[in-house]
């Protein structure tokens, strides 16, 4: 399964839109957004899709906007960190400016620990866990995203210029 990993777009639409762009033309199935999504445009461009996404330390999820990402059926977060099953990989996600954050990579729980934050791509293997940050689609030269093959557990950046 191919995973597409975003994260800190801080609302800007215009870079989120280049990104499922490119995602679509190289058969992302699935999304996963690390935090710091930022307001209703970004949301209204990822309705539509299977997309997981956690809150960042610049998100604020006010009852309206809560409101809307139901109405466009994503799904809120439900605990952090966000835990889910794709193709039979267990991932964990969280922003990455939680103090359990580091943590997290240390328990053997996940295959896949995915964050944001540091605006810094990262790929890094803890015993049977990887830790990746796609990198970021505001304040960062280049931004970034990433593509995940769970069957091949094959990563790849691509630079969004």
């Amino acid at each position: 399964m191919l995973v597409g990993i975003l994260s800190d777009s801080h609302g800007n639409v215009t870079r989120v839109a280049r990104a499922l762009a490119w995602f679509d033309a190289h058969g992302a199935q699935s999304l996963i957004h690390c935090g710091d999504v930022g307001d209703e445009p970004v949301f209204e461009a990822l309705a539509g899709r299977e997309v997981w996404f956690v809150w960042g330390n610049s998100d604020d999820p006010t009852p309206a906007l809560r409101a809307l990402i139901r109405s466009l059926g994503l799904t809120l977060p439900r605990e952090s960190p966000l835990t889910f099953e794709l193709d039979g990989k267990r991932f964990a996600v969280m922003h990455g400016h939680e103090p359990a954050f580091e943590r997290l990579g240390a328990a053997p729980l996940f295959d896949y620990v995915c964050h944001g934050h540091t605006h810094t791509r990262r790929d890094e293997r803890r015993g049977t866990c990887r830790i990746i940050n796609p990198g970021a689609l505001h304040r960062a030269s280049p931004p970034s995203i990433a593509l995940l093959d769970t069957t091949t557990d094959r990563l790849d950046f691509h630079d969004l210029l």
